[in-house]
């Protein structure tokens, strides 16, 4: 090597040594970055089930990961899912971490992952009911009692989708009780129209004669007079039960630190309806506030599944 090469090899060499230093510095801010809330570097992943129109849950769980990010200082996704059995599936599988998923999805979720937990829910799920509806022009004629469900045999008529607590596992139980045999006494066998909106849009547009659906959607989209009376009303409202909840995995405390799993009830629970900065989220939830709960509120809904066969 000549005399005139060497020093030019020092200086690369240099170069080299302070880009590796600069480098080293960088990902050092990243971690710094990536700790700044002084939690976990690790990501908590909702979801939910997609019960209602794809902008309107991105707006809701978007708010609600931002309020979540605040008080737990971890970083959280929303991670949507394109239908009821896809919830289960992604939160058995460790894809998602907690979940907002109706009765009958809430339990079918606890039953695949020993261990996990029901945690919370709003207000309004200790009582929900579901309401029956049917085209105005059909000559079912409202009514006050499960008995009177009687009415809609002969008829044609949809559940939302085919896991929804409140848009078929409870209307097909209490059409049971009023001696409706859904496979026998419809005319044709019931459709599923795959959420709560699509079921106002179908009977509404006379595909079916009647449907039900979660009263809370129905009575969101009734006050946004989103529903033509003219051609859809609402014929009979159930008995209350519990719905839907949010559930949450095992391991959280293990990944995200000790009482981690209280912690994410109380970020739920803090929310208040007296704090402005709260109140778009609990709107868009049609809550009045988050309350918590516990696995043993979902017994009723586990043995109404079983007896209809939609779980073993």
């Amino acid at each position: 090597m000549s005399a005139l090469r060497r020093p030019v090899s020092w200086r690369a060499l240099i170069t080299v040594l302070a880009v590796a230093v600069l480098a080293l510095a960088a990902c050092g801010g990243d971690d710094d970055e990536g700790g700044s809330s002084g939690g976990s570097s690790e990501t908590l992943r909702i979801g939910a089930i997609p019960d209602q129109e794809p902008e309107r849950l991105q707006r809701t769980y978007g708010l609600l990961a931002d309020h979540l990010e605040s008080e737990l200082g971890v970083t959280v996704e929303y991670v949507p899912v394109t239908d009821y059995q896809g919830a289960v599936t992604a939160f058995g599988v460790g894809d998602l971490d907690v979940v907002w998923f109706g009765g009958l999805t809430g339990v079918q979720a606890r039953l695949e992952v020993d261990g996990a937990r029901a945690v919370a829910q709003r207000d309004i799920d200790e009582e929900f009911t579901s309401v029956f509806i049917a085209g105005a022009d059909t000559g079912i004629e409202p009514f006050d009692s499960v008995d009177g469900l009687a009415a809609l045999s002969g008829h044609s008529f949809t559940f939302g989708s085919e896991s929804s607590t409140s848009g078929r596992l409870m209307p097909q139980s209490f059409l049971a009780e009023a001696g409706v045999d859904v496979g026998a006494d419809l005319d044709g066998p019931p459709g599923f129209s795959g959420s709560h909106d699509a079921t106002i849009e179908v009977v509404s547009a006379g595909t079916y004669e009647s449907g039900a659906l979660n009263s809370q959607v129905w009575d969101s989209r009734a006050e946004e007079g989103a529903v033509d009376t003219d051609r859809v009303v609402e014929v009979f409202r159930t008995p209350p039960y519990y719905d839907y909840h949010w559930v949450a995995r095992p391991e959280l405390d293990d990944r995200f630190g000790d009482g981690f799993t209280d912690r994410f009830v109380e970020a739920l629970t803090s929310l208040s309806a007296d704090d402005p900065s709260d109140v778009e989220i609990l709107d868009l939830f049609g809550a009045g506030a988050f309350i918590a709960t516990e696995n043993a509120n979902y017994g009723a809904i586990e043995d109404v599944a079983k007896e209809v066969g939609l779980i073993r």
